[in-house]
């Protein structure tokens, strides 16, 4: 069965993850997309290893794992843009695209014709995504932007690590590249709302994203509680600004989260605690009262936590209808019953390496499902099939611009 995307045609111009992340999910959705590559070189996470995929022989190629994660169901084609023919080649396949994806710093691809000011005229039904670290415009716009530089600047640094009065406490990024992926999910968005207007006027647009603005975006209800609170939010470690108690507790083997999200929650742990007298101690009794008295509080549940192990704590509490889970490692994540019912590993035929692992795609569509078409391909692996078939190239013509090391 067809995918939603599959009438779109996308030429992803980006390299390391926000834009691979935006292509990715569009291809994952059915679109047809065409990765642009340098010669020899090649998308940056190709070298970002180890870990590095080894091929059927067992022997490391040169494609990374950080590589494999966002660049499935696309072709890879490499392309000398800064030779005028590869630049002609770019144009060609534009010319067959409905979107274009490109994280160039600003006025990058001027250089070369291939801004969206300079293609504009010709296709002006082309969707043209830009993702850069600031924009295109503001003080910052030519400056280069990367995810751990934006999860500072853009506050989220502020408010992730132990609290200030901890042992260990300090500003911490988050442990994956999360402003990236979030830029790539809001580019995603973006394009589909870009091609909405196309459909109905005929006219495609440029879509200019920051990193800095996604992650200030995201900054969600500590945002909020700034704007109307005034006073700029603090680190509390695993704790909630707005919540209590919703944080990690240390039991007899390990940790345990707790994450009680209203009254009756509070009251049902307090049961499963053996103190149900709590439930009604002005103290605790709400979460306003919980928010105010959490230093008390904290203190009392990691008393009471350290008695049971955490795999009693998760069963009780589960009984009692109190949201909790463990802390799992990544091994534990994917040997986890439900993580493994949802499918969330798929395997998928690798150009040299044959069967291997990825991680799913989480949307579950019941019409036109996720299709798992292509494993992330090698350097050029489809560079002559797509010169071909797609721009019409003759074989003599081809072997012509790989001799003169345009492709």
């Amino acid at each position: 069965m067809a995918g939603a995307l599959s009438h779109l045609k996308v030429l992803d111009l980006s390299r390391v993850l926000a834009g691979p992340w935006a292509a990715q999910l569009l291809a994952d959705l059915g679109a047809e997309v065409i990765k642009v590559e340098r010669p020899g070189v090649g998308d940056d996470t190709r070298s970002w290893g180890p870990p590095f995929l080894q091929d059927s022989q067992g022997q490391p190629t040169r494609d990374a794992a950080y590589y494999l994660c966002t660049n499935r169901n696309k072709q890879s084609v490499t392309i000398d843009i800064t030779q005028p023919e590869g630049q002609q080649l770019v144009r060609a396949l534009v010319a067959q695209a409905d979107v274009l994806i490109e994280n160039y710093k600003l006025g990058g691809l001027a250089q070369y014709g291939l801004d969206y000011a300079s293609l504009k005229a010709e296709f002006p039904r082309l969707v043209y995504c830009s993702i850069t670290g600031f924009g295109q415009t503001g003080p910052y716009a030519p400056r280069a932007g990367y995810d751990f530089l934006v999860q500072a600047m853009g506050g989220l640094m502020s408010v992730t690590g132990r609290a200030d009065a901890e042992e260990g406490a300090g500003p911490l990024k988050v442990g994956v590249a999360v402003t990236d992926i979030l830029t790539g999910l809001y580019a995603a968005n973006a394009i589909q709302a870009a091609l909405a207007h196309r459909d109905r006027t005929g006219e495609g647009q440029h879509i200019d994203l920051a990193l800095l603005d996604v992650q200030v975006a995201c900054m969600a209800n500590q945002a909020m509680n700034y704007l109307y609170g005034g006073t700029p939010p603090r680190r509390l470690g695993n704790g909630h600004p707005n919540v209590v108690p919703y944080q990690d507790f240390p039991t007899a083997d390990g940790d345990v989260i707790i994450a009680v999200g209203n009254d009756a929650q509070f009251a049902r742990l307090a049961g499963v605690l053996g103190r149900t007298e709590w439930a009604k101690d002005e103290r605790f009794a709400t979460n306003l009262a919980r928010v105010a008295n959490r230093v008390e509080l904290v203190r009392l549940l990691r008393e009471l936590t350290l008695e049971r192990s955490t795999a009693d704590w998760v069963a009780a509490l589960e009984a009692a209808e109190v949201p909790c889970g463990p802390i799992n490692n990544m091994a534990q994540v994917f040997a986890d019953p439900q993580v493994q019912q949802r499918g969330m590993k798929v395997e998928v035929t690798h150009a040299t390496a044959g069967p291997i692992p990825l991680v799913a795609n989480p949307i579950k569509l019941s019409a036109t499902p996720v299709d798992y078409r292509q494993a992330p391909p090698t350097l050029g692996q489809h560079t002559t099939q797509v010169l071909q078939h797609t721009l019409g190239l003759e074989p003599a013509r081809i072997d012509a611009l790989r001799a003169q090391k345009v492709i």
